[in-house]
């Protein structure tokens, strides 16, 4: 981890941290309680880990067949051509489509793997059809629907 304030990165700002990514909706009281710390210092170690990176955010995790996405697609992209130029366009492409979760360049098989999630197969059918064989400089993609999700957004293991 980067180096942090005069204060330094300590147990207590590591116990914050896993604290507040098992149960971000944690009170500043009650997570206080759980670092043994005072109110005041939870407040400024916390703030302190927003504003240096450490934590980039806070959100719910929405149950995606509660919302009608139950169907979660993996899909490895291959472009034609391997240019800074093409990343940047197939890359700029992706930020803009609501569907692609992740989206992650790798070594292998794939230049890209997409995690996507959709109501049913028809629905990405759809997807794939209208938007991501057109996505700039796409020569191949392979699809793989999952068919069970065995961990998911799992915490980081610090």
């Amino acid at each position: 981890m980067k180096d942090s304030s005069e204060e330094g990165f300590d147990r207590i700002d590591l116990k914050i941290l896993r604290a507040l990514q098992s149960e971000g909706r944690l009170s500043n009281a009650d997570l206080a309680e759980r670092v043994n710390a005072s109110p005041a210092t939870c407040h400024r170690r916390t703030q302190r880990l927003f504003d240096e990176g450490y934590i980039t955010g806070v959100r719910a995790e929405v149950a995606p067949a509660a919302v009608g996405l139950g169907a979660l697609v993996m899909v490895g992209v291959v472009l034609d051509r391997s240019t800074p130029e093409s990343f940047a366009a197939f890359e700029g492409a992706v930020m803009a489509m609501k569907e692609v979760l992740d989206c992650n360049l790798v070594a292998g098989d794939f230049d890209y793997l997409l995690k996507i999630r959709v109501r049913d197969m028809a629905d990405f059918n759809k997807l794939h059809g209208q938007k991501l064989i057109a996505l700039p400089g796409v020569r191949q993609t392979r699809t793989f629907f999952v068919m069970k999700e065995v961990k998911e957004n799992a915490r980081l293991p610090f």
